[in-house]
């Protein structure tokens, strides 16, 4: 059991207090392997990401892109299951990084919200992040995350109404993904000029922070999310690394090498 977690509160008003968006980093956990994640992200962590997500693999992601799938094809070949899940997050936490867990809701819901929430709590997790659970459905793990003293983090997307960013953000604690484009992820070569819109709108509704994902992939893209949100979220580039570099340690000198370029691009 970790002893202390890093939470997302603490994380995030570091880098506001530096005057900088923070840097939050995804891996899929048992991604390249169940070893590998926690060596890479904690790489990821020593280059400058505040934040890692580690996504629980499953078979059917409706949000994940191309190169995502292709990590969490890797990930649930090498057998990967909630309680390697946790342990990554066990791994990733004692590096100091606030570690959240981004999972579709039917594995939580199979785990048990309670069961999930305790565990994921004394494996030094900051919280969760639940791309399709909505808001009305929301009530019995807001509840159960509340009690094991963990985080609820919810999507707001550039279709979203006034009312479904207020219904959004009002579930959220610690902060606000804002997703910057319709569709899937993966890195992209601009950035949709849809998402400082979407964060404008959105802090309207809230007063947490509003982090933006889908689409980052350099350090250029860094900064300029990084000029409007408080948070910038890279997932696929990270992925993209590991997939193609021609061992382990050389993806996670690759991935190391991206989060130095990207906490470079939110300090500038």
């Amino acid at each position: 059991m970790t002893t202390s977690t890093t939470t997302l509160a603490s994380a995030l008003g570091k880098a506001r207090a530096e005057g900088r968006s923070a840097l939050i980093g995804y891996l899929p956990a048992g991604f390249p392997s169940k070893e590998g994640c926690v060596k890479a992200a904690r790489a990821m962590v020593e280059a400058g990401c505040d934040v890692i997500e580690i996504g629980l693999p499953y078979s059917d992601p409706l949000m994940d892109g191309p190169t995502i799938q292709d990590a969490v094809h890797v990930s649930l070949s090498n057998g990967t299951r909630i309680a390697d899940v946790l342990r990554t997050v066990e791994g990733v936490a004692a590096s100091g990084a606030a570690t959240l867990v981004m999972t579709y809701w039917n594995p939580i819901d199979r785990y048990g919200a309670d069961r999930f929430a305790r565990s994921l709590a004394d494996a030094g997790g900051a919280g969760t992040i639940t791309p399709d659970l909505t808001p009305e459905e929301s009530g019995p793990w807001r509840e159960a995350s509340a009690t094991a003293g963990i985080d609820t983090v919810f999507l707001v997307a550039p279709s979203s109404t006034e009312e479904r960013i207020q219904a959004v953000t009002a579930c959220c604690t610690g902060f606000v993904y804002a997703a910057s484009l319709m569709g899937v992820t993966g890195a992209r070569e601009s950035i949709s000029s849809g998402a400082e819109g979407l964060v404008k709108r959105t802090r309207a509704h809230t007063d947490l922070p509003v982090c933006v994902g889908l689409g980052v992939g350099t350090g250029a893209q860094a900064a300029e999310v990084a000029g409007y949100a408080d948070g910038v979220i890279v997932g696929s580039a990270f992925c993209r690394r590991l997939l193609d570099a021609p061992d382990e340690a050389a993806g996670v000198a690759a991935a190391r090498e991206l989060a130095a370029e990207l906490a470079a691009g939110v300090r500038r």
